[in-house]
Order: structure tokens, then C-alpha cells, then sequence
């Protein structure tokens, strides 16, 4: 236990002590050995007491008068001793990694520090079997399968299922963008947006589909495209029954519904259902056509565009028809091709 002594003295020395030992029952013999003295000053009196060296560094980082300790080190003030001394255990940071030369205050935090290390996931989801590293993170992962989302944001009532993702999505709110692109000064209210962005610029597309060999900068983009191959569309449309592979196609589409036209040129004034229709219109103003084949130099004003070229080039007919197995390079042509087999007028 830690003494603290209120109003008091506290001088440090070392001195050597003379004790008398015997060990092997041989006879008396003198020994001497060096070791911490503290001389207490209280009043009239002086006390001298023998502490460990350990204990004497906590002592040194104790500053007490009347009912109140102050921590020496950050100036924390307490109004118990208790208090004080579970506090001093902050600057000990008695947990050192031998892997990374890491010091930590608690237990728990270095034994997280070495999952680090050796890769160990002990905290398993016994829904989908997945494995985590930290119990915190397997807490925050059940939320998916549970529905929970404790934080709301104040302004609109969107709920999250994480504290941070509040502090990001009040940016919408504030328009707040801190992350800015250093090559085309493009900015974002995400870091990792920015990073998933800055791969535009270095031509770095580190996810591969295994299936058609097609690359991708995120792993959400990339999840997305394999519904393409699976045929998976999750999303469906509760008015007219039409499903979609992602949920922001979902949302374009009810927009067909509601007659909402959100975004607008601010040339010509047309109105578009969504930001990429917008933006491909944008370019018919500007004459821009930053989307060229690298295999015939042909530009065009959006990406859409170009991979349905591209297939030219390759040969790819990704869109069956069910009936008769003929093949088209794009949706639209297909859509097209079944009215014959319906009979509709073209």
C-alpha cells in the first residue's frame, strides 16, 4: 500500500544497513546491503522507513496537502488517498510488448497488442463463424445480425450501430470534408474515401474477381460485381417486385416511381434521377470525354459507355437470353431482343 503522508516531508537517501543473519545456523554473522531510506518530517518527529524502490518512484510522484493528494506528474487532484494511488498506476505502464517495445497501462490492452502479433482471433460470432481479435469488435459485429443500432444522429434520427459512424455522418449535415485529395484537391468526409479515391490516380485496383479477372479500388465494388456472375439481386422493388443487386440502384429506381428528379444541371436545368445520370450529362456541356479505349483510342463522356465498347474488342456477351441462348453485349440490347419472343411492338 502506498503511504501518503498529509503535510509532511519526505527526504530520500541511501544508506547501508548493518543486519545481523544467520542463515545456516552456524552462528551469528554480520551482513550489509544498500537500500532506500525515506525520512519522514511530520510535527516534532521523525520516522525513517525502509520501502522498496518501486514504491519509493510512486511516492516521489505524490504531493499531498490537508484532505487532498495531488498527482506530481499530471497534477490530478484526488480527495482520497485510494483514488490516488489506483491513479499512479497510469504512469507505470507496467505491460511491456517484447514484439513491438509497446508499454500499456492494462492487462486487457497488452493482451490485445499481441493478438496483433501472433495473429490469434479468439472471439468468435456464433452466427456466421467469423473471428475477431477483440471482444469489443465482436461486440459491435453482432449488431449486424441483431439489428441493433444504439446511435442516432440528433438532426435527421438516422441510426448507427457504431459511436464513430454518427461523427462521420454529421459531416453530411455540416458539410464538413477534411480529407483533401493532394493531386486534384478533390475533398471527402472519410479517410477512407480518400484512400479508395487516391487509387484513381496510381491505377492501383487490388481486388480481383476470380471469375472474369476484372479488378477493382474497394472490396465493397468488388462484392458488388460478383452478384453480376451469381445472378444475386437482393434488393427488390415492393411496388413493382423489380430486385436489384445494390441498394443504391434500389433507391434510383423508386425514384421512377415517385417522380423524384433530385439533381439538376445547372446549365440547361434538366433534372435527373440520379448524380451519375448528372454527371454523364455534364459532359455533352463541356465537351469533356475523359473515358478513352486503349486499344482504339476512342473516348467517351462515361465509363458505361466504354465498358460496353470494350466488349467489342473482347468478344463478351454477358447479357443471355433466356429463351433462345443468344447473347448481347448490353442490357438495353437484350431488353430490346426479348420483345420479339413477347410479341410487343418495338
Amino acid at each position: 500500500m502506498l503511504l501518503v503522508y498529509p503535510s509532511v516531508h519526505v527526504f530520500q537517501q541511501i544508506v547501508t544497513v548493518t543486519e545481523e543473519r544467520d542463515d545456516a545456523c552456524t552462528g551469528s554473522e554480520l551482513g550489509t546491503q544498500n537500500e532506500y531510506c525515506t525520512r519522514v518530517e511530520h510535527g516534532d518527529t521523525t520516522d525513517t522507513l525502509f520501502i522498496e524502490p518501486q514504491v519509493l518512484q510512486m511516492q516521489k510522484w505524490v504531493h499531498s496537502v490537508g484532505n487532498q493528494y495531488t498527482c506530481n506528474v499530471c497534477k490530478e487532484v484526488f480527495s482520497q488517498q485510494n483514488s490516488l494511488s489506483n491513479h499512479l498506476s497510469v504512469h507505470q505502464q507496467p505491460y511491456r510488448c517484447h514484439a513491438c517495445k509497446k508499454s500499456c497501462y492494462q492487462k486487457s490492452e497488452h493482451r490485445i497488442d499481441m493478438h496483433q502479433h501472433t495473429g490469434e482471433h479468439p472471439y468468435r460470432c456464433d452466427v456466421c463463424k467469423k473471428f475477431f481479435n477483440r471482444q469489443s469488435n465482436l461486440k459491435v459485429h453482432l449488431r449486424l445480425h441483431s439489428g441493433e443500432r444504439p446511435y442516432s444522429c440528433d438532426l435527421c434520427k438516422k441510426s448507427f450501430s457504431r459511436k464513430f459512424e454518427v461523427v462521420v455522418h454529421m459531416r453530411v449535415h455540416s458539410r464538413e470534408r477534411p480529407y483533401v485529395c493532394g493531386v486534384c484537391k478533390k475533398s471527402f468526409s472519410h479517410q477512407h474515401n480518400l484512400i479508395i479515391h487516391a487509387r484513381v490516380h496510381t491505377g492501383e485496383r487490388p481486388y480481383l474477381c476470380t471469375f472474369c479477372k476484372k479488378t477493382f479500388t474497394n472490396g465493397g465494388s468488388l462484392s458488388k460485381h460478383l452478384r453480376v456472375h451469381s445472378g444475386e439481386r437482393p434488393y427488390p422493388c415492393e411496388i413493382c417486385k423489380k430486385s436489384f443487386n445494390t441498394r443504391s440502384n434500389l433507391n434510383v429506381h423508386l425514384r421512377v416511381h415517385t417522380g423524384e428528379r433530385p439533381y439538376t444541371c445547372n446549365s440547361c436545368k434538366k433534372t435527373f434521377n440520379s448524380k451519375s445520370g448528372l454527371n454523364k450529362h455534364l459532359h455533352i456541356h463541356s465537351g469533356e470525354r475523359p473515358y478513352p479505349c486503349n486499344i482504339c483510342k476512342k473516348a467517351f463522356n462515361n465509363s458505361s459507355d466504354l465498358n460496353k465498347h470494350l466488349r467489342i474488342h473482347s468478344g463478351e456477351r454477358p447479357y443471355p437470353c433466356d429463351i433462345c441462348t443468344k447473347s448481347f453485349r448490353s442490357r438495353s440490347n437484350l431488353n430490346v431482343h426479348l420483345r420479339v419472343h413477347t410479341g410487343e411492338r418495338l
